[in-house]
């Protein structure tokens, strides 16, 4: 007990004063939960109500009607409806599939998400396959049916399910304001721009297995060395080469807390051409070894991810099978 503690003691009662915890952004209801897999060609007229909706492309792409925006959405983004947003969508190309979740949020946080498309991450797909998941537990509403008005509790839901679903979702918003910081007006930046950026970062996080050169990345992805560049320096600070070699040793910090591969292994996943140079990109990059790390405060500071139920949501509600190991020749710096 502090000297600070003791002074406030009185007849032997501590003077606590509880803090009642501040809520950033409060789900006050549940509307809507779907998973939908779509077959090619598919089109819905549209709607609009005075809740909140987004929209998760898993697979294959979108065009998307928004207001009087007109938006194309690739496999990994995410998109937000406000309260009387008309708004339609129909499949271009392949087959599609969509998480979907509707709710009502009175949070003034909220205005961030007006015209707002983003690039979902792992963490934040282990929560939207979280989300389905819990829902599918504590409803029997079917997630595939689009003409759902109402969502039916089932006799003998799993305690808590409920809460679950809204902590997933209040966690998905806060993670989102969080990277995604301040707002830009709603012309800035380009939607075709962003719908790239979304592209090539899928694309990166696809092949974090392979040491890529700038040129394949514009090859594979159709587009000009300084477009691509000026598009990231715009975006993340830096160019496609630095996030993507940041993406390499993010990835490699949750092997290493997830304690399920060595350093070898980790090297071999990563497509680092020896254990050696492994190390000396991690130590680069962190000021610390791969040891180091796993031994230090940082990495335990660094492990507030979803539970091992949120990862084992995400294989069962979005399974996507690794590519194959693919190890090349990595040149030295």
């Amino acid at each position: 007990m502090s000297a600070g503690a003791d002074s406030r003691l009185g007849c032997g009662t501590p003077d606590y004063r509880p803090l009642t915890p501040r809520r950033c952004v409060e789900v006050r209801q549940l509307c809507s939960v779907h998973y939908f897999e779509y077959p090619s060609g598919y089109t819905y007229p549209g709607e609009r109500h005075d809740f909140w909706e987004l929209l998760y492309v898993d697979k294959g792409t979108l065009s998307v009607t928004a207001g009087d925006r007109a938006l194309g959405l690739a496999q990994g983004q995410i998109i937000f409806h406000a309260p009387g947003e008309f708004h339609a969508l129909s499949a271009q190309g392949s087959a599609p599939d969509l998480v979907v979740v509707s709710f009502r949020c009175d949070s003034p946080a909220m205005d961030f998400f007006r015209q707002r498309v983003c690039a979902v991450r792992r963490e934040e797909q282990a929560l939207l396959g979280k989300i389905v998941a819990e829902s599918a537990a504590a409803f029997s509403t079917p997630l595939n049916a689009p003409s759902v008005l109402e969502l039916v509790r089932r006799d003998q839901p799993p305690f808590g399910g409920e809460q679950l679903v809204c902590a997933a979702l209040e966690e998905l918003l806060i993670r989102l304001i969080r990277r995604e910081g301040v707002p830009q007006p709603p012309d800035s930046p380009r939607t075709e721009d962003g719908g790239m950026f979304a592209q090539v970062t899928a694309y990166l996080e696809r092949q974090i297995d392979r040491p890529l050169t700038l040129d394949q990345i514009c090859r594979d992805n159709l587009v000009g060395r300084s477009q691509l560049q000026k598009l990231f320096h715009t975006s993340t600070g830096s160019g496609v080469m630095a996030y993507f070699n940041a993406l390499k040793i993010r990835t490699a910090k949750r092997m290493i807390r997830e304690g399920r591969l060595n350093f070898t292994q980790i090297a071999a996943r990563l497509g680092y051409q020896s254990v050696h140079y492994f190390s000396r990109r991690f130590h680069l990059a962190t000021g610390m070894s791969p040891s180091e790390y796993e031994k230090s405060v940082k990495m335990l500071s660094e492990s507030i991810v979803p539970d091992d139920s949120a990862n084992n949501v995400y294989n069962r509600i979005f399974p996507s099978p690794p590519e194959p190991l693919t190890i090349e020749t990595q040149p030295n710096d």
